[in-house]
């Protein structure tokens, strides 16, 4: 029999205990997230991977929000976040100190995601797009890399916090 674990018995770590912790030099950049529930998924998502910092952009709302709480089921007090109104000034400021950039999209030239452990890099920042019209050409333009994830059906994208935890596991395992 394999018993289920109950949530005490998980040994996670308490939030003064995950806000001292090293964290792993991922930045996740969100491009005008339009549902507060998507956020509230992000939040959780990177406190899940120990991510750095998630920086809000443009019209992604900030906490505290009872709709952002919902999903994020506390991680809003545990993960470092700043918001941001101009994407492309926060980009040019982060290439700027060295970090990668990595957009989250599709588009001509794209490396898949199975191929993104060939990467190089000391910091990167992933950047998620809105859930129509994803992450701005702006901000296409001044990425080192734009990242796709292979789909095989017959829809277009995943749900972007789908996305995230996909993406934000590949990336974290590097870390393991």
């Amino acid at each position: 029999m394999n018993r289920k674990l109950k949530l005490w018995e998980l040994n996670r770590v308490s939030e003064e205990e995950f806000k001292t912790q090293k964290k792993h030099p991922i930045l996740v950049i969100l491009n005008d997230i339009r549902s507060l529930n998507n956020i509230g998924s992000f939040f959780r998502t990177c406190d899940a991977f120990n991510v750095e910092k998630i920086y809000l952009c443009g019209i992604t709302a900030t906490p505290p929000h009872r709709e952002i709480n919902k999903t994020a089921i506390g991680a809003t007090e545990s993960v470092i976040w700043e918001h941001r109104t101009s994407i492309v000034e926060l980009v040019t400021e982060l290439k700027e100190k060295g970090v990668t950039i990595a957009s989250i999209e599709q588009a001509e030239k794209t490396l898949l995601l199975q191929n993104t452990s060939q990467l190089n890099y000391s910091k990167i920042a992933l950047v998620f797009g809105n859930e129509v019209d994803g992450v701005d050409q702006e901000v296409i333009d001044l990425s080192d890399h734009i990242i796709e994830i292979p789909q095989f059906g017959t829809k277009h994208s995943l749900n972007v916090s789908v996305c995230a935890g996909v993406i934000l596991w590949e990336f974290t395992k590097k870390y393991c």
